[in-house]
């Protein structure tokens, strides 16, 4: 069962279509123009439903097959939404507005479940229901819990869920597919740091929040090495080190740090949030000052379910002939969200040797379309068949 040839003749379609996307780039919640244009050519397509404005902006579309004895229902939902990143791909089909671009691939993913749709629409060779969920403010807005507490699920009565993301430097193409926890739970954190400001040439009549929190950051790095298993995964980082002041000869009253945790289960994940919080009153106290922290708890770790990570990787050896183990990932998606109202498998499908995602350089590469359409296909007619 390789490529579907049906996409091999929608190759150019879909591809003007994703370049289109690209070309206009919308972000979060924001993704208005492209909704509309999604719903449209859902409608277009023939779906027995088309409902918009689910999770603000996000888009269900819904295939009856030929056959309804199975009862079942599954869904299979795509990212929608850009990065705030100023392009430097240079391509004909690069994005119109300044401090916007696709450089995720979502552009890519849209167009692809479109793709899958058309053709459903057209064969309608399941047992079943598909429901396609075309989801906004991947990036940071959380727009899949919207969606899910808007009732995507039991709206439609989905089973299961299914996605998929592209990966630069897997071969273009190829699939890589692991069970179980899979992407990050991504936390950030905002300590607040208060001391006494004064001039530089008289510390020692200040409390130098400057140095409180540069004593912060490199306590905070003792949070994997020494209060962590190091054979679990866990990532502190500081990303971002802000005073009020920008004089050469002024020690600032009040400094900001921010940064993110990144952990792969709940344990390391409540472990993290209180020894961040410790260390840094802590530090504070033993130099006078005084430290506010807040947590901020993002997107969960996402999890593929045991029984549809396997359905999926069968279903990718066929369309490309294997498929491969993936590692863990420490970055985060909010399909998370979705995995844990339902069952379901996030497969990576290869964009070949680009720029990695969210790099200014990154493009989605259109010849991954076919493949990727092919296994949204074909997860519907081998999970529901005739």
């Amino acid at each position: 069962m390789p490529v579907k040839n049906r996409f091999a003749e929608l190759l150019p379609e879909i591809t003007a279509w994703r370049r289109d996307f690209h070309e206009n780039p919308e972000l979060l919640f924001d993704t208005h123009r492209t909704a509309g244009i999604v719903a449209e050519k859902l409608r277009a397509f023939g779906c027995d439903e088309v409902t918009e404005g689910i999770g603000r902006t996000g888009v269900v579309g819904v295939i009856r097959g030929r056959a309804q004895g199975s009862g079942k229902v599954i869904g299979l939902r795509a990212d929608m939404d850009a990065l705030p990143i100023y392009e430097a791909t240079g391509a004909e089909h690069a994005s119109k507005t300044p401090g916007k671009m696709h450089a995720c691939g979502h552009d890519g993913h849209t167009a692809m479940l479109l793709g899958a749709a058309k053709y459903l629409a057209e064969t309608r060779n399941f047992d079943g229901t598909v429901v396609v969920i075309f989801q906004p403010a991947e990036e940071g807005g959380g727009g899949g819990k919207v969606m899910c507490d808007d009732g995507l699920m039991e709206r439609w009565g989905i089973q299961e869920v299914y996605g998929m993301h592209n990966m630069p430097g897997l071969p273009l193409g190829s699939f890589a597919i692991r069970e179980g926890a899979f992407f990050a739970a991504t936390d950030t954190f905002r300590i607040e740091v208060e001391g006494l400001g004064g001039h530089a040439a008289k510390p020692h009549e200040t409390i130098d929040t400057t140095v409180v929190a540069a004593q912060m950051v490199t306590a905070l790095q003792t949070v994997a090495s020494r209060n962590h298993d190091p054979v679990k995964n866990l990532v502190v980082s500081v990303t971002s080190f802000r005073t009020e002041s920008e004089a050469f000869n002024v020690i600032p009253q009040h400094v900001e740090l921010r940064g993110t945790v990144r952990t792969m289960d709940p344990e390391t994940r409540a472990m993290a949030e209180k020894r961040i919080t410790a260390l840094c009153t802590g530090v504070a106290a033993a130099f006078g000052a005084e430290a506010r922290v807040e947590y901020i708890k993002g997107y969960p770790v996402m999890v593929n379910s045991p029984e549809q990570t396997e359905f999926a990787a069968r279903v990718a050896e066929k369309v490309a002939g294997s498929c491969a183990p993936a590692p863990l990932i420490m970055g985060g998606e909010d399909f998370a969200f979705m995995l844990e109202e339902r069952p379901g498998a996030y497969i990576l499908v290869g964009n070949g040797d680009t720029a990695m995602v969210h790099h200014p350089k990154y493009d989605f590469d259109d010849n991954a379309i076919p493949a990727g359409c092919s296994w949204w296909a074909e997860i519907v007619e081998q999970r529901m068949p005739v």
